[in-house]
């Protein structure tokens, strides 16, 4: 299996619901750096994965739509706990739109799989792997 991996980064605000929680319950900030691992088993014609410059553009976008956000104010989220685990399937499900809708190419839309992974910090991290 092949794979090409793009970053990027969103800042967000958000509170959870659950004692499990602690004081993340009340409302705080995260800023995390993104990855997004797209997969085929077999290179595309021209020898790729898929086009760098835009995964790379795509993943931005989906980004900006969360970014700067407070998401206990989105109204697509309500009632949602907007968990590292969570984010990750949110943003891996947002993507895998786009490549079906052509916007990382023709033929992005024969990718297997993705994976998208939210990192914390240095030491903590959540991924969400979905087919395509």
């Amino acid at each position: 299996m092949f794979s090409v991996t793009v970053r990027d980064h969103m800042m967000i605000a958000h509170s959870f619901s659950g004692e499990v929680f602690g004081p993340a319950q009340r409302l705080h900030g995260a800023t995390y750096v993104v990855d997004a691992t797209f997969r085929r088993a077999e290179l595309d014609a021209d020898g790729l994965v898929v086009d760098i410059g835009r995964a790379t553009e795509q993943l931005h976008a989906v980004l900006a739509d969360l970014n700067y956000r407070n998401l206990d104010d989105e109204p697509e989220l309500e009632g949602m706990n907007t968990s590292t685990e969570a984010l990750a399937r949110l943003v891996a499900d947002r993507l895998a739109e786009k490549v079906h809708a052509g916007a990382l190419g023709d033929a992005a839309r024969e990718l297997d799989g993705l994976v998208v992974t939210l990192h914390e910090s240095h030491i903590a991290w959540a991924s969400y792997e979905r087919p395509l």
